[in-house]
């Protein structure tokens, strides 16, 4: 098995005809089945089940399919990291975000990073935490923005900042037309919730309601913030999230739950005894000056909306 095999496999997968496969690639179709009959002796299971209609992925051939993409995209990545390497810092780096506050701050270290560094280029990819977490074992990112609790025993974590929860409250609802700027978990009990889909975070989230006494209702898990929003503006729920960048809405009211308040905390998270690129290694540099300094809020980087102060007794969640 090689690159070039994995290659030709993947392109047979995504057209499941060798005829248009072999088009693609540009080379006859003998050797293009005769590559991937080589691949399914060296593996010894069917990776296509054959039939008048064209080609089908067998199980195996689907996990195959899947490996496939993800060690030549790590095979692309390794020739551009070696290309670069001696040459001024450039290359495309690789950064996994979670969703809510994380993005903005982000956003905010590559508008310092490029500043510094114009060759770099960026992939930046959203998601859940499991899933970017995933991705960063698998080497498909170099570095992550995640939310905690975090695995400390396997990866290396820089803290970039903390938000305090809030309730994301469709317009028309009467606690988003109630007096004050903050609601309690006992206003939030009986309505119907949209919650982030973490395991670990509706865990938290349950406990946070059972501290007072409380069992929620949860009627919607997502990772993705904009997802939530979209089902708030709908008067479908109350989203409840760590604060995010302000978006003008004239359909939504955010207030920061009290009695009692929760904060998220966000880290810049590299593997444990693991090779790191160069790039990851001079972004998270970077990052750690860009704290000590206190850039965050500096004129260059400072964001337009108004935030909510993070009550003294606001514990993690």
């Amino acid at each position: 098995m090689d690159f070039k095999s994995l290659y030709y496999f993947t392109v047979v997968a995504q057209e499941l005809n060798i005829t248009r496969a072999a088009k693609i690639l540009n080379i006859s179709q003998p050797p293009l089945s005769s590559q991937i009959h080589s691949l399914e002796e060296e593996f010894g299971t069917r990776l296509f089940i054959r039939s008048r209609n064209g080609l089908t992925l067998t199980a195996t051939g689907s996990i195959l399919y899947k490996r496939a993409k993800q060690i030549l995209e790590l095979g692309r990545h390794t020739h551009e990291e070696i290309q670069n390497y001696e040459i001024d810092l450039s290359g495309d780096l690789k950064i996994g975000t979670v969703e809510g506050r994380a993005p903005f701050l982000l956003a905010r270290l590559i508008a310092g990073f490029r500043d510094e560094f114009p060759l770099v280029t960026y992939t930046v990819r959203s998601g859940g935490s499991d899933e970017i977490l995933d991705q960063l074992h698998h080497h498909l990112i170099d570095i992550a923005v995640i939310a905690a609790p975090y695995d400390q025993e396997s990866l290396d974590g820089l803290p970039l900042g903390r938000q305090p929860w809030v309730a994301i409250i469709p317009g028309e609802h009467p606690l988003a037309s109630a007096q004050g700027n903050g609601v309690s978990l006992s206003d939030l009990a009986d309505e119907p919730l949209i919650i982030p889909e973490r395991s670990s975070r509706v865990r938290s989230i349950e406990e946070w309601f059972a501290g007072s006494g409380l069992t929620p209702h949860f009627l919607c898990k997502t990772s993705n913030y904009i997802n939530a929003i979209s089902l708030v503006e709908q008067n479908i729920g109350i989203c409840i999230f760590p604060q995010s960048t302000y978006t003008p809405n004239p359909h939504v009211v955010t207030k920061l739950i009290r009695d009692p308040a929760k904060i998220a905390e966000y880290y810049l998270v590299t593997q444990k005894d693991a090779p790191v690129s160069e790039l990851a290694e001079a972004f998270r540099d970077y990052a750690a000056d860009f704290l000590l300094e206190d850039r965050f809020d500096s004129p260059r980087f400072r964001t337009k909306e108004e935030e909510f102060d993070i009550p003294g007794d606001a514990d993690l969640l």
